[in-house]
């Protein structure tokens, strides 16, 4: 028989389980509390982030604002060139760097006919078409100096001043790999009989990959060949040190180029390509071209051909490509283009009075008139912030 000493000791333990249930059941449903209010918040931040984009994204642009402007002289005749942060130029008696607060960081003369400059991140090559000399500078100064034994047809450097040359010799034609000092890395030469006359040389930043594009005559048809030569060790044990190459019947690629280490694309009368390996380039994708192409343009992940535009009253269309193959996007324009520049999301198409800027999803975001002669414009950092080169002066604007 059960005391009444233990049905009270059993009523208190009940008790006291009840009040540990309820008060577990108010803990568990506080968190539930706490998480469906933090969902909550975490829905409302990414709404109001994504209305800002939208917002930002859709914005139009309609002024431009001068925020800073610094003087400089650049000397009448002179070319330039946006060089890695810093401006070049160079003429037929040298070439020149400068800060951009308009400070000469070095010069170097020279006396050209007709100077061929090729830039890699922060190195340049600057030689003579038809000369024998090729000086190699980078953002600090001159490198060194290349000096050949045959007559230059076409060249291209890498990144840490390596530099592919075409040399022509009667019936052969030499390609040689020099460091930036002059040394002889390696050297082939090609033929028509053989492999073709090279008529375009790209190397990756690296230094590591070539690429030349042959034109040749195939049993009495015109063909093309863009191939591969790997100087690394992979390629060692292959004759020429040739890895891969594709064929084109009838047609003529006068550009091949290297976005990065791993992508290349060229450029023929009827199609355009692209390749991709760090290694052995393979050919990933071919869009045919029924139009003539104007210009191409090239920066970052994104290859753009110009066109004239026959459908409308736009003089010129803009085919925009990323560099796996896929058009991205169409562009009608009617400015005369002195430049076009890929820059993030943005499309940027200018002439020394007037500019136009697109956005991925070929939005106008501004069109308007410089205030100044523009030489080069090259955007900053800051969204939609840019620098503009003029005859005499450095100056950074943004939009509004």
């Amino acid at each position: 028989m059960t005391s009444v000493r233990d049905y009270l000791k059993k009523k208190r333990e009940r008790s006291d389980e009840k009040v540990r249930i309820s008060y577990r059941e108010k803990i568990k449903s506080h968190k539930f509390t706490i998480f469906y209010r933090t969902i909550l918040v975490i829905i409302l931040i990414t709404a109001i982030i994504a209305a800002l984009y939208v917002q930002w994204n859709n914005k139009i642009y309609s002024q431009a604002a001068v925020l800073s402007s610094v003087e400089i002289s650049i000397t009448q005749g002179s070319n330039l060139l946006p060089f890695s942060g810093y401006l070049l130029t160079y003429s037929k008696d040298g070439a020149g760097c400068m800060d951009v607060k308009g400070n000469a960081v070095w010069n170097q003369t020279f006396e050209m006919q007709n100077p061929m400059v090729d830039i890699c991140q922060n190195a340049v090559a600057i030689g003579d078409y038809n000369g024998r000399t090729i000086y190699v500078m980078n953002t600090a100064g001159v490198m060194g100096s290349i000096t050949t034994s045959k007559p230059i047809r076409d060249f291209c450097v890498a990144s840490n001043g390596v530099v592919a040359v075409v040399l022509d010799d009667t019936d052969t034609t030499w390609i040689y790999l020099y460091d930036a000092n002059g040394k002889e890395l390696i050297y082939f030469r090609t033929t028509m009989k053989e492999s073709g006359y090279p008529i375009n040389v790209s190397i990756s930043p690296n230094g590591q990959i070539v690429c030349v594009s042959y034109l040749f005559v195939d049993s009495g048809q015109m063909k093309s060949s863009v191939a591969f030569y790997n100087f690394g060790d992979v390629g060692q044990n292959s004759t020429n040190n040739y890895v891969s190459g594709y064929d084109y019947l009838n047609a003529i690629v006068p550009l091949t180029r290297f976005l990065d280490n791993k992508s290349v694309f060229a450029v023929s009368d009827d199609r355009i390509m692209f390749y991709a390996g760090a290694q052995k380039p393979m050919s990933v994708a071919e869009k045919l071209i029924s139009d003539d192409v104007q210009s191409v343009y090239y920066g970052g992940e994104y290859i753009g051909l110009v066109f004239n535009n026959t459908e409308n009253s736009n003089r010129y269309k803009l085919d925009v490509y990323h560099k796996s193959g896929e058009l991205r996007q169409s562009i009608e324009f009617d400015i005369d283009y002195r430049d076009i520049l890929f820059y993030e999301d943005q499309v940027i198409i200018y002439n020394e009075t007037e500019c136009s800027i697109y956005n991925s999803s070929g939005t106008e975001k501004y069109r308007g008139q410089f205030d100044k002669t523009a030489l080069m414009l090259i955007p900053q950092n800051s969204a939609y912030r840019y620098m503009v080169v003029t005859p005499d002066s450095i100056d950074v604007i943004e939009l509004q």
